[in-house]
């Protein structure tokens, strides 16, 4: 054979590592188990299963160890020493009911990829294959940030996205210089090169996809918020630049999928949704988002180690439907977060303002309109008349706010059975969300019929109701819910929760003496709670020493289960009857007959009687164990009676087990009715929580139209207001009349004088109109806005080598490419990190841009009051002002309220005052502004030194 007939190129990956055979010592199986896994699982952590426990071995032990705060210690081996985390003195790793705990550690804290080597029993023959174990162990999921489902860590407020993103190569492009500035180098070429984008939430099955250009990808991915994006190796070095450049600003987690993407059609993803995508839909999608999709689903599913999963069908998403705020806006506005507090939500944001939702799933809604308002007139009006027809029928908002507190998350319950995880608990909570569901349909249907006389837009509100009735789809889930009622036994199920908790209390003391030694007051606190309802439970079982059994599903829940119930209840009255008759015939009142895993199926007495002389009588008797106040003996009529019953108790835990799988695909049968009927209830309560803000807030209804005006009449910040008012301060609100005779602000006046405060909350009031909410005015007549741009505050970006100036360029140079008629531009300070002349030339020539170009609405803020005389003859420009009050014995007050002119003086000197700069200080700067408002003939240096020497 010649060299070049043997096979060329690179080997195949996707082959599992296989040991090379040796005649040395080996590991131990488990532990060489454990060591393949880690190969085969190169990037992840490895939790192998073991009894009550989960181990880690090897470099995993040594270098993870410490950060989960378990001792590291060393097993001696025939094949060498093995690193492995100790728990006990006994036992390795952690008990496994403390897997979430070190999860989120692991998942969510470290961002490291984790996977689970559970424990599957062995058959005979692979018993002897494996020496004698009695369990084989095999890596059932892969756990990474973006592909949780039900882990009790996940934010429940907020979508766990995954995103995956597919590019145009770039083959003219040069690599970007090591500085990062993508904005300010991007050619215009690069700026529209296409990029496919395709993002999922595993826990809640929703799907999207969208295509996308370079320039706005930072902005996208703000929106979408993933916490795991998925790029292929194969994408072009010069793409890799710039995307990185883009992604490591924010320091998302980045996962690089080896190899090219599967060569997938759209049609190939049939099996992994709910429901095909339609052969109409199917050209909507672009062949970078049919890539980016492949991507993603081949990467999810590898998470999942082949375990099946059903998907909404995937909603392509375009920029023309939506208001496009860019990254700087959302943080700037702060919108979903602070910037003192990244949480999500956090105290301060317009997220925080405006929530009064009573489900998770609710929030979650309200969080994605927020990132992305309606540009649909249609849609946003639809939103208004639910808002305002419980505003104005109050019982109905409470009678609907009532029972969706009882609702559960079904998005994510439902989610779960489609991918094989739902249990009975989840049945149970499905059940009562779909019972809700058909109250919140009876109350709807009744506040629809009833008759208001008043109109909200040009048709009766009392039609919005109707299209939330016919969105609801309730025979099937009915059915369903039907189903569940009967076969659950609800207080069954809480009793076999009690009897785990039981069960496992050999672990609970060997983890309870390994967090004494160790454990911190979270873990000390956690396990106090379980040995309460260990103790609980205890107690509450019977004295006598017979067993109940206990059953989750009713016994009227098959005629099987049934059928097998009366069985069992026969063999019961067998055993009552031998009982009785065996008390009798040997005078032993405490006799019992008993089952033990140690001894089967006895006969035990309590007390000192000798009940040896009676069994004389019972040839099939034998005597068994015996102490100084027990007597046990076996029996063959009990042995035969009580092998019986545990055969029929053995059918009846297989029936139990085929309802329980039978609910379990009726559940999945109704999936899309069910997610459907999930997004009516989100509808409802974010409708209800901006009823709710309007009452307490005294909102309006804003007007929308498609024209570029923006009129508001005693305009409020939205989360400035409250703030205020906690300190038992007054608002002052203001008009913006902006977009119709003059498109432009230019807003002068003193620092801390509401400047900022009035521009932010202009932004965010046509926001929250496009939201379809309810907004802070007296009056708001608005233009629908395509983008959402504001140039507020500063900081510096030293990781990207940029500073406060440069940052402050790259976000104004945005604005200016990317600003349309339609748009709505908020800019403070423009200019402000240079010297004034270049500051005020800067300024100016943004201004001119926006004016001249863009021809969007801007709000301008600025201390340069040159500008309004440079603008003075631009008939668009309007120049509006706050001001200061001052009295006689030199105390002021600020004047919110803005009114038409300039303010020349921005009285920095009293901000500084009240700031705490010394006396000294502020008395050398009163000097030096003096000097520079007096007529002289001297250079402005010159007045400086001259100021200096005196």
């Amino acid at each position: 054979m010649r060299i070049r007939d043997l096979p060329q190129g690179l080997l195949d990956g996707g082959l599992p590592v296989q040991e090379e055979p040796s005649d040395g010592p080996v590991y131990p199986t488990v532990i060489q188990q454990a060591r393949m896994n880690m190969r085969k699982f190169e990037n992840c952590v490895v939790l192998t299963r073991m009894g009550g426990f989960y181990e880690l071995y090897f470099e995993h032990a040594e270098e993870f160890g410490p950060l989960l705060n378990l001792k590291v210690a060393t097993k001696k081996t025939t094949a060498g020493p093995v690193a492995m985390v100790i728990a006990t003195h006994s036992s390795a790793g952690f008990p496994f009911f403390q897997l979430e705990r070190f999860l989120k550690i692991l998942v969510q804290d470290l961002n490291k990829y984790v996977a689970i080597s559970e424990e599957f029993p062995n058959s005979v023959s692979e018993k002897v294959k494996s020496g004698g174990l009695l369990f084989d162990r095999k890596v059932t999921r892969v756990i990474t940030p973006g592909t949780l489902v039900d882990e009790k860590f996940m934010d429940p407020y907020e979508n766990n996205f995954i995103l995956a993103m597919h590019p145009e190569p770039l083959n003219h492009e040069s690599p970007l210089r090591a500085s990062g500035m993508v904005e300010g180098n991007m050619s215009a070429a690069s700026a529209k090169q296409r990029i496919g984008l395709a993002w999922l939430d595993l826990s809640t099955g929703a799907f999207f996809t969208q295509v996308t250009t370079l320039d706005v990808l930072a902005s996208g991915i703000a929106r979408i918020r993933a916490r795991e994006i998925v790029l292929s190796k194969t994408i072009n070095h010069n793409m890799k630049q710039h995307i990185l450049a883009l992604l490591g600003h924010e320091q998302y987690l980045v996962t690089w999928q080896p190899g090219l993407p599967r060569d997938m059609c759209i049609t190939d993803w049939d099996p992994m949704l709910e429901t095909p995508v339609s052969h109409t839909e199917r050209g909507i999608f672009t062949e970078h988002e049919v890539l980016a999709g492949n991507i993603l689903l081949e990467y999810v599913s590898d998470k999942l180690q082949g375990r099946a999963m059903k998907l909404q069908p995937p909603v392509k998403r375009h920029e023309a439907e939506n208001m496009c705020i860019d990254r700087n806006s959302l943080r700037g506005l702060e919108i979903l977060e602070t910037f003192r507090d990244a949480t999500a939500g956090g105290r301060g944001s317009l997220l925080h303002a405006i929530r009064r939702t009573v489900t998770k799933s609710g929030a979650r809604l309200l969080r994605e309109r927020l990132a992305s308002p309606s540009m649909s007139l249609d849609i946003i009006n639809h939103r208004l008349d639910l808002v305002e027809r419980f505003l104005r029928n109050q019982p109905l908002k409470e009678d609907i706010t009532n029972l969706l507190r009882r609702t559960f998350d079904s998005q994510r319950l439902v989610q779960k059975f489609s991918l094989g995880r739902g249990d009975a608990d989840d049945l149970v909570s499905l059940l009562r969300t779909v019972v809700a569901t058909e109250h919140i349909a009876n109350v709807l249907g009744e506040a629809r019929d009833e008759k208001h006389g008043f109109i909200c837009t040009e048709i009766d509100t009392k039609d919005c109701l109707a299209l939330v009735l016919k969105s609801l789809s309730l025979k099937g889930p009915n059915e369903l819910a039907l189903r569940i009622s009967e076969a659950i036994d609800e207080d069954g199920l809480m009793a076999s929760h009690r009897e785990e908790r039981i069960q496992s209390s050999g672990v609970i003391t060997m983890a309870q003496e390994v967090l004494n030694e160790e454990g911190d007051e979270e873990d000390l606190q956690a396990m106090s709670q379980v040995l309460r309802s260990k103790t609980v439970a205890k107690s509450s079982s019977p004295a006598s020493g017979d067993e109940e059994d206990l059953w989750i599903m009713r016994r009227t829940a098959s005629s099987i289960l049934q059928r097998l119930h009366e069985t069992l209840d026969s063999l019961r009255a067998e055993k009552l009857s031998l009982t009785t008759r065996l008390r009798s015939e040997m005078e032993a009142q405490s006799l019992t007959l008993r089952w033990t895993p140690g001894l089967g199926h006895i006969c035990h007495v309590k007390g000192i009687k000798d009940v040896r002389a009676s069994l004389k009588n019972h040839g099939s008797a034998r005597n068994g164990s015996t102490t100084k106040s027990t007597r046990t003996f076996y029996l063959s009529e009990w042995s035969v009676l009580g092998g019986r019953m545990d055969q029929v108790k053995m059918q009846m835990r297989a029936e139990e087990q085929r309802v329980f799988f039978e609910l379990r695909e009726l559940v999945v049968t109704n999936l899309v009715k069910l997610r459907r009927n999930a997004a009516v209830l989100d509808e409802l309560d974010v409708a209800c929580s901006s009823a709710v803000l309007a009452a307490e807030q005294s909102l309006v209804r804003p007007i929308l139209n498609n024209g570029t005006i923006h009129k508001i009449i005693a305009g409020r910040h939205p989360t400035v207001k409250l703030g205020l008012e906690e300190q038992g301060r007054a608002f002052i609100s203001n008009d913006c009349f902006v977009g119709d005779k003059q498109n432009v602000w230019l807003i002068t006046g003193p620092n801390m004088a509401g400047k900022s405060t009035f521009l932010r909350q202009n932004a965010l009031i046509s926001i929250l109109a496009q939201v379809g909410s309810f907004v802070p005015t007296e009056h708001a007549e608005i233009g629908i806005v395509d983008q959402m741009f504001s140039r507020v505050g500063s900081a510096d970006n030293l990781f990207e080598d940029q500073s406060t100036f440069m940052v402050e360029m790259l976000e104004t140079a945005s604005i200016l490419k990317h600003a349309t008629p339609r748009s709505f531009v908020i800019m403070d300070e423009v200019g402000r990190g240079t010297t004034p002349e270049d500051g005020i030339a800067v300024a100016f020539a943004s201004l001119h841009h926006l004016y001249h170009t863009n021809h969007c609405r801007t709000l301008f803020a600025t201390h340069f009051h040159v500008l309004a005389d440079m603008t003075n003859d631009w008939k668009g420009v309007g120049c509006y002002c706050t001001d200061v009050s001052e009295s006689s014995s030199e105390s002021f007050s600020y004047v919110h309220r803005l009114r038409h002119g300039v303010n020349r003086r921005s009285h920095a000197l009293k901000v500084a005052k009240l700031a705490g700069i010394p006396d000294s200080a502020i008395d050398v700067a009163a000097r030096v502004l003096s000097s520079f408002q007096e007529p002289t003939k001297f250079e402005p240096e010159e007045q400086v030194q001259r100021v200096a020497r005196a």
